[in-house]
C-alpha cells in the first residue's frame, strides 16, 4: 500500500459503500472491518466481504465478537438488571462500543493513519464510535464522511450510481438494526410521540392469538444463564434460543422513548425477547438471595453502570469499579427460574435456590414466627414507630403517648 491507510467501520449499507469510494478519492487506501455482534448470518457476512472487495478495499477483516459482546458488556447489564426508562434493555448502546473498540484495535495493528465510521451527526452511535476511536487511537486522524458532508440518502446513491456502484435500496419503510441484545425498528411512527409501531414493522412480524402457554426453565450460576429446560448451554446460546422463542410470542417488544446523548428526546421501537426473559428471571432469583440493601444500591449502581454505556462513558474508569460491584453482588445469584410465556408476556411462576433467604424455620410472612416471640414483635413495633411519634408529637405540640417529655 503507497498510500496512507484508513479503518474503516463497515456495515455493508449505503452509508459505509459510500465511505469506501469517497476515502479513496481523498488519497486513503482503505481497511473496513465488521464486527458481529449477533446482527449478522454467515450469508450476509459473505455479502458484506464481497461487497468490500468489489469497492475496492486493501483489505477486510470480519470478527465475531458475540462472546466478547456478552463476556464484556452484556453480562454486567444483565447483574445491574438494566432497562433505560425501566423498559429498553439497551439492545443498540453496547454493540456500538464493542465494535468500536474491535475497530480501533485493528487501526492500531495495521498502523493506520486515519479511522473511520458512517454515523451521521444526528444520533447517538456517532457520540459512541468518536469517543472510542479517540480514546484507544488519540494519534490517528478521525474521518466521518457523511457527517462532514450531510449527503442525504438519495444523494449517496446517485453519487454512487455515477461511479458504477449500485446499492439496493431499502425495500420497507423501517430502519431495522438487529444485534444480540434485540433488534430496534425506527421509522415514521417513531418520530410522533403519540403513533405506534405496527405488528408487521417488528422481527416475526403479527403474534398468533393460539399460540398454547410455554412454559421454561433457567439455571443461573453466579449470576449467568447456564442451563435452558435442564440442558447446560453457553450464555450466547442461551441468548439466541430465548430470542428465537420469545419472537414467536413476541415477548420484549416495546418503543422506548428518552433523553439522547445530544440532549434531545427521541423515540425508537425495539424487539429484544432474550433481555426482556433473562432480566425478569435474573431480577426475581435475585429477590430470593440478596438483602434488602444489597437490591437497592444494585438497582441505583446498575442504572448508573448503563448510563455510562448507552452515553458514550463507558471508558471512564469508574465503568471499572462499577463492574467489581456488580459481578462482586453475584456471588450468591445462583438457582432456577420458571416462566410460562404467553402471547405478548412473559411470567415467572418460581425460582428457587441453595441460598434463599426465604427460610420457613424463621417465620413464614403472615402465619407465624419461631425465631422471636409475640411480646418481642410488640416491642419491636413500639420502638419501630417511636420517632414517627415524636416528630408528629413536635408538629403539633401533643405529648407522645408512653415518652417522657422530661
Amino acid at each position: 500500500m503507497s498510500q496512507p491507510l484508513c479503518v474503516l467501520a463497515f456495515s455493508g449499507g449505503l452509508d459505509t459503500s459510500f465511505c469506501v469510494l469517497h476515502l479513496r478519492e481523498r488519497g486513503f487506501d482503505v481497511a473496513t472491518v465488521t464486527v458481529n455482534t449477533g446482527g449478522f448470518d454467515a450469508a450476509e457476512l459473505a455479502r458484506i466481504e464481497a461487497a468490500a472487495h468489489r469497492l475496492g478495499v486493501a483489505a477486510h477483516r470480519t470478527i465475531d465478537a458475540r462472546q466478547e459482546l456478552w463476556n464484556d458488556y452484556l453480562r454486567y447489564l444483565l447483574y445491574g438488571n438494566v432497562l433505560r426508562g425501566q423498559l429498553y434493555p439497551l439492545s443498540v448502546s453496547a454493540e456500538r462500543v464493542c465494535q468500536a473498540k474491535r475497530v480501533a484495535e485493528v487501526a492500531n495493528e495495521l498502523g493506520a493513519a486515519a479511522i473511520a465510521h458512517g454515523s451521521t451527526g444526528a444520533g447517538n452511535d456517532q457520540v459512541r464510535f468518536d469517543v472510542a476511536f479517540r480514546a484507544l487511537c488519540p494519534d490517528k486522524q478521525l474521518i466521518t464522511p457523511i457527517r462532514e458532508l450531510a449527503l442525504s440518502r438519495e444523494d449517496e446513491t446517485r453519487w454512487l450510481a455515477e461511479r458504477g456502484v449500485v446499492v439496493p435500496a431499502k425495500t420497507t419503510a423501517y430502519s431495522v438494526n438487529e444485534g444480540m441484545w434485540g433488534t430496534s425498528v425506527g421509522g415514521r411512527e417513531t418520530h410522533d410521540s403519540w403513533q405506534h409501531l405496527p405488528d408487521s414493522a417488528y422481527p416475526g412480524g403479527a403474534i398468533a392469538s393460539d399460540l398454547p402457554p410455554r412454559t421454561l426453565a433457567l439455571g443461573f450460576e453466579h449470576g449467568e444463564p447456564v442451563s435452558l429446560d435442564g440442558q447446560a448451554l453457553g450464555a450466547v446460546a442461551i441468548v439466541a434460543a430465548l430470542n428465537a422463542l420469545g419472537e414467536r410470542y413476541g415477548i420484549g417488544r416495546g418503543i422506548h422513548l428518552g433523553d439522547t446523548i445530544l440532549g434531545i428526546k427521541g423515540r425508537v421501537g425495539f424487539s429484544a425477547p432474550a433481555a426482556h426473559l433473562l432480566i425478569q428471571a435474573h431480577r426475581e432469583l435475585e429477590k430470593l438471595v440478596l438483602s434488602g440493601k444489597q437490591l437497592f444500591w444494585k438497582e441505583s449502581l446498575g442504572n448508573l453502570y448503563g448510563s455510562l454505556l448507552h452515553e458514550g462513558h463507558y471508558f471512564d474508569p469508574v465503568g471499572r469499579d462499577l463492574e467489581a460491584y456488580l459481578a462482586s453482588s453475584q456471588a450468591s445469584v445462583s438457582g432456577d427460574v420458571r416462566m410460562t410465556l404467553y402471547p405478548r408476556v412473559a411470567q415467572v411462576e418460581g425460582v428457587r435456590s441453595p441460598h434463599s433467604l426465604m427460610q420457613s424455620r424463621v417465620a413464614s410472612y403472615g402465619e407465624g414466627a419461631k425465631a422471636w416471640t409475640g411480646e418481642e414483635a410488640r416491642g419491636y413495633c413500639k420502638l419501630f414507630g417511636v420517632a414517627q411519634q415524636v416528630a408528629l408529637g413536635a408538629r403539633s405540640a401533643r405529648p407522645v403517648s408512653g415518652v417522657s417529655s422530661e
